[in-house]
């Protein structure tokens, strides 16, 4: 009778550890993806001995030892602004920096998020990074098992720790740059209204056009998008309106291309027109939309210096505002 011959035991560990000559400690720190304290020589050797051996660092195993999974949550509302591309490209590169892995999870917009969000099975995770707009800190604590939860939706929750943009500096600054250019009416074309962080930014349109007396002629709400921009565009009186404020940086492309002929070599020949976002394609020829933004790598590591500070992230560790600024582009 035939027999299966038996497979070679996997490599472990310790193999690594004995031919790179390191001991066993040192071999974990040189294969971690986190940063950890170890000389250039012997991560060398132990790098060496891994591939001679083909050995694989079982990261399940790492996490369970460590009592983490190295996996962060995100969740959202849903994924199709322009902004979220910039944004999160950059944040799973830096998540991934540290070591850890990312999921997402879509909850949708309305019933359907409270639904999702009062029904949901939730994933082990080690954080959750909470983007969607009707999720509080409570909610979240509860569906993940876990305290470690950031809020960057506008949410206060006490007990949270939360990064939430300083919109308004960047917003009086647009504004003002209007008002120097002689803009004495305006329309502000609006994203979702249900958003905690909408509702303050709008806020802070009011107020600045009010500060610098310029008569807010409409509010117009969209969904963000660029259809939505250029479906509202339609709506602009351009005899009658100085400025058209866009709550995002899509909707203003939206408006700029149902009234290239306002724009000539993009720049104003009726109303002038500011975004919000800074996203990269206002960077390019086609879209030189003036804008508000933040610096989203300082957004970034805002967030994943809390990530990094798992004990902080779980008892709340703090509010962080990061500022806004205005940046001028032809359309402004």
């Amino acid at each position: 009778m035939s027999t299966v011959p038996k497979s070679a035991p996997e490599p472990t560990l310790s193999d690594v550890a004995a031919l790179a000559g390191v001991s066993r400690a040192i071999a974990s720190r040189a294969l971690s993806a986190q940063p950890r304290p170890v000389s250039a020589d012997k991560r060398e050797r132990v790098m060496r001995a891994a591939e001679t051996l083909g050995f694989r660092p079982n990261s399940l195993a790492r996490g369970l030892a460590n009592k983490s999974v190295n996996l962060v949550a995100i969740l959202v509302n849903h994924i199709h602004d322009l902004s979220d591309l910039d944004l999160f490209d950059l944040l799973l590169t830096e998540i991934q920096a540290i070591g850890k892995q990312v999921i997402f999870i879509r909850v949708g917009a309305g019933e359907d998020a409270e639904r999702f969000l009062r029904d949901g099975v939730a994933y082990h995770v080690d954080a959750a990074l909470v983007f969607a707009d009707f999720a509080d800190a409570a909610t979240m604590r509860t569906m993940f098992r876990n305290n470690a939860v950031l809020m960057l939706n506008g949410h206060h929750d006490a007990g949270a720790a939360s990064v939430t943009m300083d919109e308004a500096k960047g917003i009086g600054e647009a504004v003002a740059d209007a008002a120097a250019k002689g803009v004495r009416s305006a329309m502000l074309l609006t994203g979702r209204m249900m958003s905690l962080v909408e509702q303050a930014r709008v806020a802070s349109y009011r107020a600045a056009l009010q500060a610098h007396g310029i008569e807010l002629l409409a509010e117009l709400a969209g969904d963000y998008s660029y259809a939505s921009g250029r479906q509202l565009a339609r709506q602009i009186d351009v005899d009658t309106t100085g400025a058209v404020f866009c709550t995002s940086d899509a909707m203003a492309m939206g408006v700029l291309d149902a009234h290239r002929q306002h724009f000539p070599d993009h720049r104003p020949a009726r109303f002038r027109l500011y975004g919000f976002d800074n996203i990269s394609l206002t960077q390019f020829d086609a879209y030189p939309i003036s804008s508000i933004g933040a610096d989203r790598k300082e957004y970034v590591a805002q967030i994943v210096r809390i990530l990094n500070d798992p004990a902080g992230l779980a008892s709340g560790g703090g509010h962080v505002l990061v500022a806004t600024r205005y940046v001028p582009r032809l359309t402004g």
